[in-house]
């Protein structure tokens, strides 16, 4: 972020001033405005529907208008917005026109987490709503009060956020688009890199060099954590120096006596003992996260009986292999998993768990994304017993590429193609028997499918 950027968004965010925040009720954006309101500032917001975000920024005093017009900016010092909000929002055009400066939201988090000593700031392709999760769960043990921002549900919290008044933020930082190198990290959490957001980044290359300048925010005196094992992770880190972590014995911070089920083992941490593991989530790239989770806590001087203790309570995030419910006696778990590794670690995951079959209906997540990785998709999706499309999320993109869900399918034998959410559900009711464990996949609203099919408990 610009020097002259930072002094901009300082000279706003002063006890009394007012600061408006487009997309209020969002997932960072709710926590944001707590913040800003405990330093003193007035803080207004809009939001195109009320939610219970919006419900709970009002309950504490916060005034949130419900759709977007020119005239909710008049008077703020500043407007702060999400990436949803572009020029056209009749919000930003007015600020715009009235000359009152429109910062992104993770320009704002940027600058204040200097005002914090320790800024952890967990990015990666995958696990980074896990990985922050679990470094939340050890946090918190530790009773360390931090201020969290997570790209999902934390049973814990009760939400995706929180607002501490201790000496730590802990935050997920996402690539695309660059966002996260507008974070100010003083620990930087380097899960795994990939290709991914292929319609923002140019190549794998392109991806490698955003964290590798992402790395390079930490400042002398902080720490680059990362995956010793991932190869894309060294070469974006050539020359930096980084306590690793892994499976790999070579690592940092690496296990001794793992069980069959990846749930168990002794962590090492430079060459010593530091806490025997019981994880209660399933899969190899849980015990990876939980590792990197471990990496921090030692870094951070947490002892390893308080951060097995914080694992140990951690049961997953929302829509992380999230229980559901079940349906003619087959159980139902719905995951965001929306990238070919993602997916192949998740049917890896389930493979330990036990069941006959494995029945996994799969919403693709952007046309660029399905495009740009379809025979590694085709790979993947070929394992599961059953396979059931639905047709692809477009999130924020349109069809310009003409690929559709069907075109899976086609290379898939045996799957099936939807084009609906309840014909989704009405089929998995039909096959769904006792022994088999039903999958909801993507990071669309495929969760709803799942839903629908689960029977209501007593």
């Amino acid at each position: 972020m610009q020097a002259k950027t930072v002094k901009k968004i300082r000279a706003c965010f002063q006890p009394g001033k007012r600061v408006h925040l487009v997309g209020i009720g969002g997932v960072s954006m709710r926590p944001l405005a707590i913040v800003l309101r405990d330093r003193g500032m007035e803080i207004t917001g809009s939001d195109m529907n009320s939610s219970v975000s919006t419900d709970e920024l009002i309950a504490k005093g916060i005034t949130v208008y419900i759709g977007h017009r020119a005239e909710n900016v008049r008077g703020a010092a500043c407007v702060v917005r999400t990436a949803a909000a572009h020029n056209d929002n009749p919000e930003i055009a007015a600020a715009r026109a009235a000359g009152i400066p429109v910062f992104e939201r993770a320009e704002a988090w940027g600058v204040l987490m200097q005002e914090y000593r320790n800024a952890i700031c967990v990015a990666g392709t995958h696990g980074k709503t896990t990985t922050t999760s679990m470094i939340t769960h050890i946090f918190m043990e530790a009773q360390r009060d931090p201020t969290v921002m997570i790209g999902g549900y934390l049973p814990l919290l009760h939400a995706g956020h929180r607002v501490g008044s201790g000496d730590t933020i802990i935050a997920e930082s996402c690539e695309y688009c660059n966002s996260f190198l507008n974070f100010s990290p003083t620990v930087a959490v380097i899960n795994n890199i990939e290709e991914d957001h292929l319609d923002f980044f140019k190549d794998l290359a392109d991806i490698k060099n955003s964290f590798r300048t992402f790395a390079k925010l930490v400042p002398p005196e902080g720490v680059v954590i990362a995956n010793g094992d991932d190869g894309n992770t060294a070469d974006a880190l050539r020359g930096l120096s980084y306590l690793r972590f892994g499976l790999g014995a070579h690592n940092d911070v690496h296990p001794e006596d793992v069980s069959d089920d990846w749930q168990h083992c002794t962590v090492i941490c430079g060459g010593a003992p530091y806490c025997e593991l019981s994880l209660s989530v399933h899969g190899k790239y849980n015990l990876i996260n939980a590792l990197g989770a471990c990496a921090v806590a030692w870094h951070m001087g947490i002892d390893g009986a308080t951060a097995a203790a914080g694992l140990a309570a951690f049961r997953g995030a929302g829509r992380r292999l999230e229980f559901k419910g079940r349906c003619n006696g087959a159980d139902v778990y719905d995951d965001y998993a929306h990238h070919p590794h993602e997916v192949r670690a998740l049917l890896e995951a389930v493979r330990t768990m036990g069941y006959e079959r494995v029945i996994v209906a799969f919403q693709p997540h952007t046309f660029t994304r399905t495009k740009a990785l379809f025979g590694q998709f085709v790979e993947e999706l070929r394992k599961p017993d059953v396979l059931v499309l639905t047709e692809i999320y477009a999130a924020r993109e349109r069809n310009t590429l003409n690929i559709h869900s069907s075109d899976l399918a086609a290379e898939i034998p045996g799957a099936l193609c939807f084009d609906t959410l309840p014909e989704v559900s009405a089929y998995l009711r039909t096959i769904a028997r006792p022994g088999d464990v039903i999958l909801t996949v993507g990071a669309g609203d495929i969760y709803k499918a799942g839903e629908a099919i689960c029977e209501k408990k007593d």
